[in-house]
């Protein structure tokens, strides 16, 4: 039987899933089998696991930080926001409708618990330490009696809890107070000690504030985290993106995200930000693309719905003036969807619109299915016509997460081919580009964490600012590994690991 540790917080966005993933590393570092654990993310940002299976993308950063790879169990409930208080439910990896949030909460959830009890069967089996992460608050008083991911879980598993607190939004001891204040006697019992999380400056002179703390509220606090910059560790949604580059930098290659209401997987583009040639940033009006040299239309939870706010908001005709500057347009699975003729959806999978006109950058037609393809893919980059060059990267890798299917004609070039699904060869063409070079979109995410791919990509963009090709210098994939043991470094200089391992130990008593 596994021991248990689950972190909570006074709100969203306090750093549990940061932390989390730091004790991942930390219990790896002291060779432990580790496992993250969430039993339900409300998030844009997903990812396929190896078997086909869709998961939150904050488990995927914490199970490779326990040197796992990502697998269903460690989030079996997901929840995708579609729009108008209405999400698609994935439980164990897989779509099972949509719901209103009534629907769900009051109906739902609860049976929705049964696929939590059994991930945590069969990881209880399988390793020695299951760190839990929680969402929101405990103390949501609306939404405890159909609550599956806080209290509920850590009763069903004797866990004890870490209360989380963000200093640096300010409020932080009456956050902790108040929370600890609307739990009932059950829950606060479970609480076994307070984090202070991203705390800037003197921590000497915080000594009053934790004297206090553990005074009023008669819980030990564990530590004070200082404020961790530049983490370069994968976002869980979009909240994330109001810290995310401020606009173009004079001497760098400039690429604009285009910020959709309904943006999904913007950690398709973390690599490109890690670049120190690059500034990546995100955009929500047509008026900031000057000064771009290249713009990006992301993956989206709701294709119909973004591309119909592109066209009410003038980004039709901003992206080809764009493009009539010898720019270029891309696009990332939805953003490539969007980027064609028209989105039909006969089924109503995805709105009650049965076509809406696309943006015709691209030549295609994408029509949606009740289906969705989910898949881990192997593909080949072949010629891919760019600003007057062309791409060949040799074998990407990435993943499929899409309803629709896009047709395309002759009149394009189509350099995508995914040669495997989930490990089954295949011949597929996943994208198109056009002929002058001026855009390609692909259904490929994670197409830029591929450090050759993404090189030729900025050197082209490079060139055409007179400058010269730079080598493939950023090695991603091994640049995260090195940031979690960054992470793990200062977490485990800051909290009090004797006590916390005292805490996992006893459980609750």
């Amino acid at each position: 039987m596994a021991q248990y540790i689950m972190l909570q917080g006074t709100s969203s966005h306090v750093g549990k899933s940061i932390l989390t993933t730091a004790l991942c590393r930390i219990f790896l570092q002291e060779g432990q089998r580790v496992v993250p654990f969430k039993a339900q993310n409300m998030a844009l940002n997903s990812y396929v696991t190896a078997d086909g299976l869709e998961m939150g993308r904050a488990q995927v950063a914490q199970a490779e930080a326990a040197g796992l790879l990502p697998m269903v169990d460690m989030n079996p409930v997901l929840l995708k926001p579609t729009g108008n208080a209405c999400s698609q439910v994935i439980i164990d990896g897989r779509p099972v409708g949509n719901m209103s949030a009534r629907e769900y909460h009051k109906g739902y959830a609860i049976k929705a618990f049964e696929a939590v009890k059994a991930a945590l069967k069969r990881l209880d089996k399988a390793y020695d330490t299951l760190v839990i992460e929680g969402a929101g608050s405990p103390a949501e008083i609306n939404l405890k009696d159909h609550d599956i991911v806080n209290m509920r879980v850590a009763k069903y598993l004797g866990a004890p809890v870490l209360l989380v607190a963000d200093i640096d939004r300010g409020g932080s001891l009456a956050a902790l107070v108040g929370t600890l204040e609307l739990l009932d006697e059950e829950e606060r019992a479970h609480v076994k000690g307070l984090i202070i999380n991203k705390f800037r400056g003197d921590v000497s002179l915080f000594t009053p504030a934790v004297e206090f703390l553990e005074k009023k509220t008669g819980k030990p606090v564990l530590g004070v985290i200082p404020y961790i910059g530049d983490l370069g560790i994968d976002d869980e949604d979009s909240v994330s993106l109001e810290d995310k580059g401020a606009g173009p930098l004079a001497d760098t290659v400039n690429i604009a995200v285009v910020k959709v209401p309904k943006i999904s997987n913007f950690t398709d583009f973390d690599s490109l930000s890690r670049e120190e040639d690059t500034t990546l940033y995100y955009i929500s009006r047509p008026d900031e693309l000057s000064g771009a040299d290249a713009v990006i239309l992301p993956g989206s939870k709701n294709t119909t719905e973004d591309l119909l706010f592109l066209k009410e908001h003038g980004w039709d005709q901003a992206l080809a003036a764009f493009m009539e500057q010898g720019k270029p347009v891309v696009g990332i699975c939805g953003g490539y969807q969007m980027m064609g003729d028209a989105v039909v959806d006969p089924d109503g999978s995805e709105s009650d619109l049965k076509s809406v006109e696309g943006l015709h950058i691209l030549q295609g037609t994408t029509t949606f299915s009740p289906e969705k393809l989910t898949f881990q893919v192997t593909a080949e980059c072949r010629s891919l016509p760019f600003l007057g060059e062309s791409i060949d990267a040799g074998t990407l890798t990435g993943y499929e997460i899409h309803m629709g299917r896009t047709d395309v004609d002759g009149r394009d070039a189509h350099p995508f081919i995914v040669t495997s699904r989930s490990k089954a060869p295949c011949q597929v063409t996943v994208g198109a580009a056009r002929t002058d070079g001026l855009a390609w979109g692909t259904y490929i995410h994670g197409i830029f964490d591929n450090d050759d791919f993404r090189r030729r990509f900025l050197n082209v963009l490079r060139r055409q600012k007179g400058w010269q090709d730079l080598p493939v210098s950023l090695h991603y994939r091994q640049e995260k590994e090195a940031k979690y043991d960054r992470l793990a470094a200062v977490v485990r200089e800051s909290l009090d690991m004797p006590r916390l391992q005292r805490i996992i130990e006893e459980g609750i008593r």
